[in-house]
């Protein structure tokens, strides 16, 4: 089994393979150590979700694995007796023709990575990553085995968490295809080599690799593993990072190139990956605002266009109020769902907070009891995407760039007459014996002389 002892070609003299408790961790001759799925001793995560529930998804999620649709409705009708017509795999043509049509529209800004995701039996990852792939040319170039990528891009989907509303393979699915929005535009696409190209799509298709569905100051709170191990620094990002790297040795797919190439691809790449880390978000921004009032990028230089790709990436990871009000409204009710689910013990129940019942204090955002999506959506677009991605169409100002801040600007607007219809809801909802009591007891706001 792929997790269980792992056996490499003994000629490959570039990592040992240890197996503990059911964990692969792979470390080379530098030192550099690899994460995996498993690697979580002190905390279960499979307590945020009721046994009904994984019982649930996991079975659901076989199903999708190993049955087509017309796979699956043979065998249903075989096992029940009924003749099976050779016309039923109509359906899947339909269905895979419908997929192969919204791939030739992949670098369209209004792409629905949703209906991508249904159309491809919940495989929209692995088919869009490889399409990318092959759209650029990178298969050819780099001579890659096409059965390799394939396997790698399966384990990659596999390795997100199916359970985590917002942080799964459909995330991942959504910040390559807008990775390759960006990647397109005039700018890049006129300095950006194979090499680039190569590392930016794996980069962000693993970007949030076996990520446990919750914040790093939960991690922290918790004294978990990986905490301890990346001394509470980009715990999240690192630890994707190692899964990624292990998933690349594992299946082989660069095992041509040289062992110099293969360790420049890995550090580039994480390189990339803890640009996505949201707490060094000023640091960043304030380097890109620089090097624009300074009007110094030159893309000709290798470390600039790394450091342009690292800003690609850091706004596809956060793209999801610049998309269409119908995709952004989706995005956001999985974020917060995900949000609330830290905070509380079952999907769509406010009792039972997790944070409140080990002790360890609500994270911001997390309290369903004090948050709501529109207040969420509207401090995160205001302090952190409307910077980033001013300051991305300061770089590039194209038609996609305005297109972004377009959506932006309406869904800000959208989300603040959501606001303002709670806040009407809620005094329309205020007891009348309240209001009825005297002045003199109730909080008063300062009054302007």
């Amino acid at each position: 089994q792929r997790r269980g002892a792992i056996s490499y070609d003994s000629s490959d003299q570039t990592a040992l393979y240890i197996r503990m408790l059911g964990d692969v961790r792979v470390r080379s001759r530098a030192g550099f150590e690899t994460e995996r799925r498993g690697s979580h001793p002190y905390i279960d995560f499979r307590i945020f979700h009721s046994n009904s529930e994984i019982e649930v998804s996991v079975s659901a999620r076989n199903v999708r694995r190993l049955l087509s649709f017309q796979r699956y409705l043979r065998s249903s009708r075989f096992f029940r007796g009924i003749t099976v017509p050779n016309s039923s795999n109509i359906l899947d043509d339909d269905y895979n023709g419908q997929a192969k049509c919204m791939l030739e529209k992949v670098g369209n800004w209004n792409f629905d990575i949703f209906l991508f995701d249904r159309l491809t039996n919940g495989n929209s990852l692995v088919s869009l990553t490889f399409h990318l792939f092959n759209l650029h040319g990178l298969i050819e170039h780099f001579h890659l085995d096409t059965m390799k990528l394939r396997r790698f891009l399966v384990m990659v989907q596999e390795d997100y968490h199916s359970q985590n509303p917002y942080h799964n393979a459909v995330h991942a699915a959504d910040v390559t295809q807008a990775m390759h929005c960006y990647l397109k535009e005039p700018k890049l696409s006129r300095s950006l080599t194979p090499w680039d190209v190569l590392l930016s799509l794996i980069a962000a298709a693993t970007h949030d690799l076996d990520h446990p569905g919750v914040n790093q100051p939960f991690l922290i709170k918790t004294n978990h593993y990986l905490a301890t191990l990346y001394k509470n620094t980009s715990v999240l990002e690192n630890h994707h990072w190692r899964s990624a790297v292990g998933l690349l040795r594992e299946s082989g797919l660069f095992a041509h190139m040289s062992l110099e190439n293969r360790q420049l691809m890995e550090s580039q790449i994480g390189d990339l990956i803890l640009a996505t880390d949201i707490s060094q978000q000023n640091e960043y921004l304030s380097m890109f605002r620089s090097h624009l009032d300074r009007g110094d990028l030159c893309l000709e230089n290798a470390n600039h266009r790394h450091f342009i790709l690292q800003m690609a990436l850091k706004c596809a990871d956060i793209c999801n109020p610049c998309r269409t009000w119908e995709l952004s409204k989706q995005w956001s009710e999985k974020v917060t769902e995900e949000f609330f689910h830290q905070g509380n013990c079952q999907l769509f129940v406010s009792s039972g907070d997790i944070e409140k019942k080990y002790h360890l204090g609500v994270s911001p955002l997390c309290d369903r009891q004090t948050e709501t999506i529109a207040n969420i959506q509207i401090g995160f677009m205001t302090y952190l995407v409307e910077p980033l991605f001013g300051e991305w169409a300061r770089f590039s100002n194209t038609r996609l760039s305005q297109t972004m801040l377009g959506h932006l600007g309406l869904n800000k607007a959208s989300w603040k007459g959501v606001q303002r219809e709670q806040a009407a809801g809620a005094a329309d909802d205020v007891d009348p014996a309240f209001e009825e009591m005297d002045s003199d007891l109730l909080p008063q706001e300062p009054r302007l002389s």
